[in-house]
This record gives structure tokens, C-alpha cells and sequence, in this order.
């Protein structure tokens, strides 16, 4: 296991500004912290939110978690999923199966995959970065950006300046709306065509013995069919579990998130897995989430080289490979992580330059990859869902999948891409490669 990261004293410490108190921003603030920069965080809710549901924390994050000296405190919160298996829709027929999930995760990748609830990796993550001296304001609602000074200006009035402006503001982010109106253009969320139920249940609130065994012994089950896909995996070391729903979106235009009706829900899924509808049938309420994205940005970087671009401000995307919060917090520690090299202000657009070639096409890749995934699980039956089931089927049982996999979880090409990624040793590989003090523009 990785050593916590120990907090430098930069030669030429920078004052950071960073939008948005989400796991980006606040993974950004740590780096930066930890980096030896003087961080403020602005947040325009009230408070950290204390509701949620749960996030798969793939070994590509919880390296960071190690890095930033969390992974203790937050091991204690986890559910280690011993098995991960792929059903069929209808029948629950096991399609694929990897064993030993949690253990094979940390022989190949040297860090854990944990099931957590969002809650408690905001709460870590925000006690950490207060720790390393960031200051955060909640209630500090952006209104516009000057990216000349750089600085930003509140909805009160109050206008903050700072050497460095960090975009963590998520989907619906105002920087991204105040950057490309800079420029003379717009962009605006997307639909993908999908919508998530989410649900959590409480181990306390389940009557069914065998739904409480799966609950208090963790693993990761997916079950795919035409359309849609589910995915449920136990929290908080097997006393809550957590089921999200993706199904074809009918949510009107303008509405991101709203109540559901639970006979809605159920009606959707009366052909399905009758162990999955039990789980249904527990269920006193629920959310529906319209799944959004947004065109890939021509630049994270502004011109000045005083404004930067992390998380779902640029590169929003499905929840299909759950990679959503964990490339969020893969921006933010390699942004903090270059910025550790920094020895005069004057290597900024150099350093943020080599931030943006080491993430911007990696979480441009994820995005599509998500797109795939979703092509592969939501097969309508017949000819091509037959072909992969067969496929899957070939591999059950081997102790190794030997092709490329339609369960991207699995799959021996994209998984160690997506869960093998070290966000210090990259950096680490392209400052050997590249020091700051030798980019130039051309290298770039």
C-alpha cells in the first residue's frame, strides 16, 4: 500500500480558488493543500449534503484515498464486494462470475474496490482538506468570472481574486457557462436518453432472510435486459444496501431530477428477475435522475493559463463503468500533483498544460467507454444478446477471462486501463519525461 502524502512547502505557493465543494473539488483542494498552495473552496449550498446513495470506489480511486490519508478512516465505512456476477434479466441466470472479487482487485492493482455511501467519502474528503488549512465557504454562490484578473465574482457582490480559478462545479457549472460565453459560445447539458432510479435500503428494513443475506455478505450484481440494466451492491460494511435503476428517460425536457412513482418503477420491471423484485418490493420511495452529458470542450485550460477545468464541469458521464466520482478525484489529485512541481508562478501555464494532456483525453476516453457499456447490457433479445450471452457463458468458471468482455468490470482489456491508473505515478512518469522548467508550448 501507497504512503499517505506528506505536505510540501512550496517555494512559490500559489492562492487557489475552487468552485464547487463536490468529491472534485474537494480531491483538488487536498492536492493543492498538500501541494504547499493556499486553497479557498466555494461552495453554494449551505452545507455538505448528508443525503445520497452509494459510489463504487475502483482501485484507480482508492489509491488516492491512500495518498491523501484517508484510506483508514474510510476502509471502516466500506463494503468489499467478495464476488461480482452478471445476470440475465429475466430469469436471474448467472452469466458471468468473477470470485474473490475484493482480493483480486488488490493482487492486480495493489488497492482495494469498495462499495460506499457518497456521504461518507464527502465528509473524509472535506475533514481532510480543512486539516491540510483550505478554507471552505458554503452558501458562496458564483455569479460571473473574470478571466482576466482572474476572479470571481459572488452573487452577494463580493468579488474574491486569486493566482488560480478551479472549475469543480459539475454538470450544470457555471464556470463552463461563463468560459465558453467568454469565448462567444454556449453549450448545455444533454440528454443521454437514460434515466436512474436510486434507491437505498437499510439491512434494519428488510424482512426477507435470504435479501438480508445478501445485504450483510457483500458482492456487486448487475442484472442486463432490453433497454435497462441494474446494479446493486451493499454499504457500509453490509448494513445498507444500494440499487440503481437505468432505464429509457421519460422525464419532460426540463427536468433533471423529480419524485417517482414506485407502481411506475415496478411495472418497468415485472418480467424481470423475481429476487430483484423482491428487493422492489421493499422500497418506500424513489428518485428519478435524467442522465446528462455535454460536448467535449476544445480546452480545460483558458488562455491566460489562470483557469482550469475538473470533474463533471468537462467530462460528465454515464454511471455505467462507475467511473463518474472516480476520475473526478483522479483530476483533482494529478492537478495537485503538478502543481507540487511548481518553483515559480511563472511555470503555471506549464504546469497546467501538463495537467490537461495527462487527463483530458483519459476522461474523454471513459466517457465513450460508458456509451459502450451501455450498448453492451441494454441489448434487446435476439440474435446479437444471443451471441453475448454465449460469449460470456464461454468464460464462466476460468480463473481468467481470455477476450475482450462485454462486462467492461471484467474485461481484460479496459479494466486494468481504468482501474491500474495511478494518479501520483503518472504525474511522477511525465514531470521525469517533461520538467517544467523544459516544457515549452511546442512540446505540448
Amino acid at each position: 500500500m501507497a504512503s499517505p502524502q506528506t505536505q510540501k512547502t512550496s517555494p512559490s505557493p500559489l492562492e487557489i480558488i475552487i468552485i464547487g465543494a463536490g468529491l472534485s473539488g474537494l480531491s483538488a483542494a487536498i492536492s493543492c493543500a498538500l501541494a504547499g498552495h493556499h486553497v479557498l473552496l466555494l461552495e453554494g449550498a449551505r452545507g455538505l449534503a448528508e443525503i445520497g446513495a452509494g459510489l463504487q470506489i475502483t482501485p484507480n480511486a482508492s489509491k488516492i484515498f491512500q495518498q491523501f490519508g484517508i484510506y483508514d478512516e474510510l476502509e471502516a465505512k466500506a463494503a468489499e464486494p467478495s464476488f461480482l456476477q452478471v445476470r440475465r434479466y429475466s430469469d436471474g441466470k448467472v452469466l458471468s462470475r468473477t470470485d474473490d472479487f475484493n482480493g483480486d482487485m488488490k493482487r492486480k492493482y495493489g488497492a482495494a474496490f469498495w462499495d460506499l455511501h457518497r456521504v461518507d467519502v464527502q465528509r473524509a474528503l472535506a475533514e481532510r482538506a480543512k486539516q491540510l488549512g483550505t478554507q471552505i465557504r458554503f452558501g458562496a454562490r458564483v455569479a460571473d468570472i473574470d478571466f482576466n484578473k482572474p476572479s470571481v465574482k459572488l452573487e452577494n457582490g463580493e468579488e474574491l481574486q486569486a493566482d488560480l480559478l478551479v472549475a469543480a462545479d459539475g454538470i450544470w457549472s457555471k464556470c463552463r457557462e461563463r468560459f465558453l460565453a467568454s469565448k462567444g459560445k454556449s453549450d448545455v447539458p444533454l440528454p443521454t436518453g437514460d434515466l436512474a432510479y436510486r434507491i437505498v435500503l437499510t439491512l434494519d428494513e428488510v424482512d426477507d432472510p435470504e435479501l438480508k443475506d445478501w445485504i450483510a455478505k457483500p458482492s456487486c450484481q448487475f442484472w442486463v435486459g432490453p433497454g435497462s440494466h441494474v446494479v446493486a451492491y451493499s454499504l457500509r460494511d453490509g448494513h445498507m444496501f444500494n440499487i440503481v435503476l437505468l432505464v429509457p428517460d421519460d422525464l419532460p425536457d426540463n427536468v433533471a431530477r423529480q419524485a417517482g412513482s414506485i407502481d411506475e418503477m415496478r411495472q418497468l420491471f415485472t418480467s424481470w428477475d423475481p429476487v430483484l423484485n423482491r428487493f422492489l418490493d421493499q422500497v418506500k420511495s424513489v428518485d428519478k435522475w435524467k442522465l446528462m452529458h455535454r460536448p467535449e470542450l476544445d480546452s480545460w485550460v483558458s488562455d491566460k493559463s489562470n483557469f482550469v477545468f475538473t470533474g463533471d464541469s468537462c467530462h460528465p458521464m454515464l454511471p455505467y463503468l462507475a467511473q463518474g466520482a472516480n476520475s473526478s478525484m483522479e483530476d483533482g489529485a494529478v492537478l495537485g500533483n503538478v502543481l507540487a512541481a511548481l518553483e515559480a508562478k511563472s511555470q503555471l501555464p506549464e504546469a497546467l498544460r501538463l495537467y490537461e494532456r495527462l487527463r483530458k483525453k483519459r476522461g474523454e476516453a471513459i466517457v465513450r467507454e460508458t456509451f459502450a457499456q451501455r450498448r453492451d447490457f441494454h441489448m434487446n433479445d435476439g440474435p446479437e444478446q444471443q451471441a453475448r450471452d454465449e460469449l460470456m457463458l464461454s468464460q464462466l468458471g476460468k480463473e481468467q477471462i481470455e477476450c475482450k468482455f462485454p462486462s467492461r468490470w471484467q474485461c481484460p482489456e479496459v479494466q486494468p486501463w481504468l482501474y491500474g491508473y495511478d494518479a501520483q505515478k503518472e504525474t511522477a512518469a511525465a514531470l521525469r519525461e517533461s520538467p517544467l522548467s523544459m516544457v515549452s508550448q511546442a512540446s505540448l
